[in-house]
């Protein structure tokens, strides 16, 4: 399949299956969102998993640990093989699944299991239960390492949960004590807290939203400028910010704004300085950098997008 292709199909799957989704948006670090109640999926496609470096992964992280979401790769292939049903890889800290996994994932309710990484395909052992089973049938370590054919250490690894099993142990393990041990993958998790993520040295168009209390992302490949969080009240703000673009430039920025306003459930801001410019431009708020200057506190900066958001 084309890329063009996959993008549409998972477009139709998300829609169809009660998901909110957003406008494809292929020129991004990421192509598009899709959230169904709490779940929100920020979603990229890529024929070739490799062909993604660590600055654009590092890019769909920012972005997805500031919206709150999961960051996803849909791909077909690697280098050298094509990826597997129901299978979990990954590149530069984001999950990697096929179509069909996906598919799986939203019309069956059928989650993943197995992680493909260097030297085999690996699953996640449930430790707890293990032992509190083995405990229960009055088994010592040894007894049930020598009935799965692995040492004393490894069942002890595997209950601390210190390492993964390969698919075939942890399947020996479920059938010698009949219970289900294997964990599914979660893959609907946001990044974890990442130091470098929240920037400490934003542009000097973005020094005043840190000066307000906010949490600043600027992004390189994204239908924005800029991503900006409220560090006591969580709320989130898209916004472009002045580059000398014309007005039917900034009219046609609105509308992935806009877009992904609704899907996210951000607050969308054009900071410009453009005096012909009023307080609004295709229903997007505006405010002036002169208005920066006088306002004290990110709540005050919330409340005016409010305001005129509410205006029109």
């Amino acid at each position: 399949m084309k890329r063009e292709e996959i993008l549409q199909e998972l477009y139709n799957i998300l829609a169809t299956h009660g998901f909110r989704v957003s406008h494809i948006y292929e020129r991004s670090c990421f192509d598009l969102l899709a959230r169904k109640k709490l779940l929100l999926l920020l979603l990229k496609v890529l024929v070739n998993i490799d062909s993604i470096n660590s600055l654009q992964a590092h890019e769909i992280k920012k972005v997805a640990y500031t919206f709150l979401a999961a960051p996803l790769i849909i791909g077909v292939k690697s280098k050298t093989d094509y990826l597997e049903e129901d299978v979990v890889y990954e590149r530069h800290g984001i999950p990697v699944i096929a179509l069909k996994t996906l598919k799986n994932m939203i019309i069956e309710g059928h989650h993943p299991e197995v992680f493909a990484d260097r030297g085999g395909y690996y699953v996640q052992i449930d430790g707890d239960t293990l032992r509190e089973v083995r405990e229960e049938y009055n088994m010592s370590l040894k007894d049930l390492a020598d009935l799965a054919h692995v040492s004393r250490e490894t069942i002890y690894k595997y209950e601390n949960g210190l390492v993964r099993a390969s698919p075939e142990t942890a399947t020996i393990l479920e059938e010698i004590l009949n219970i289900k041990i294997i964990l599914s993958i979660d893959l609907f998790k946001t990044p974890e807290v990442d130091k470098d993520i929240i920037e400490n040295r934003p542009g000097k168009k973005a020094e005043k939203l840190v000066e307000l209390g906010f949490g600043v992302i600027q992004t390189q490949k994204a239908p924005f400028d800029v991503l900006a969080k409220d560090m006591k009240f969580e709320d989130t703000v898209i916004t472009d910010l002045e580059k000398n673009r014309d007005t039917r430039t900034l009219k046609r920025m609105a509308i992935p704004l806009k877009d992904i306003s609704l899907i996210t459930g951000s607050d969308a801001v054009f900071i410009l300085k453009n005096p012909k410019i009023k307080e609004s431009l295709e229903g997007i708020p505006v405010i002036k950098d002169w208005e920066i200057d006088e306002i004290e506190s990110s709540k005050e900066f919330l409340k005016i997008i409010a305001e005129r958001k509410e205006y029109n």
